[in-house]
């Protein structure tokens, strides 16, 4: 049965090394898949979902004018009108920049396509702010999963992405800032709290 997933964590927690090691699976089985990835994030490319570990592949990127529901429904009727059988799985990184009308179009594919449809990203941004679109994928996933990673400080779980600017945290700015490791830091609550002392 069909189901919308979101898989979450903090930076670092091996969201995008999962999206690609699932995309491989299905490929390996010879299963048609849909790879997309948010048009926002532009650190290797628009259309380039890349790990931290240096494996990375394109993706369709999602503008905020895209009609996911469409584009795949499209693609799918596309596939089996040339006998290469229907869609297994739609994976699309990056979720949190996805806007709400995203995650109906979604929860749509799943529900008349009958496709699942895989999400992986950030739950809530540097401020601790829920994004567009986790707050939408918290609200419509049928099942939604933690992805854990540990605190850059001390070891224990991290929940939350500290940004920083020359080494020095930043609580105030725009909710979106496009960085890696050098910009976020995932950490504890103490430490996102009190960055500088043990615990």
């Amino acid at each position: 049965m069909a189901q919308l997933f979101f898989r979450y964590g903090a930076m670092s927690s091996g969201k995008t090394i999962e999206i690609l090691k699932v995309a491989h699976n299905y490929e390996a089985q010879h299963r048609k898949i849909v790879l997309l990835t948010s048009g926002v994030d532009n650190r290797n490319g628009v259309g380039t979902i890349a790990s931290r570990i240096g494996i990375q592949r394109e993706a369709v990127p999602v503008s905020s004018e895209m009609n996911i529901f469409d584009y795949v429904k499209e693609k799918n009727s596309q596939d089996v009108a040339s006998g290469n059988g229907t869609l297994a799985c739609v994976l699309i990184d990056e979720a949190q920049f996805l806007q709400k009308h995203h995650v109906l179009e979604c929860a749509k594919i799943v529900d008349e396509l009958k496709i699942p449809v895989m999400t992986f990203g950030l739950k809530n941004d540097f401020q601790n702010h829920l994004f567009e679109g986790s707050e939408n994928l918290l609200i419509y996933a049928d099942k939604i999963e933690e992805m854990k990673t540990i605190c850059h400080y001390c070891g224990r779980k991290a929940t939350m992405n500290l940004r920083i600017n020359n080494g020095k945290p930043v609580y105030e700015g725009e909710q979106v800032q496009i960085g890696g490791d050098e910009s976020y830091y995932p950490v504890c609550r103490f430490h996102y709290f009190n960055p500088t002392k043990q615990n």
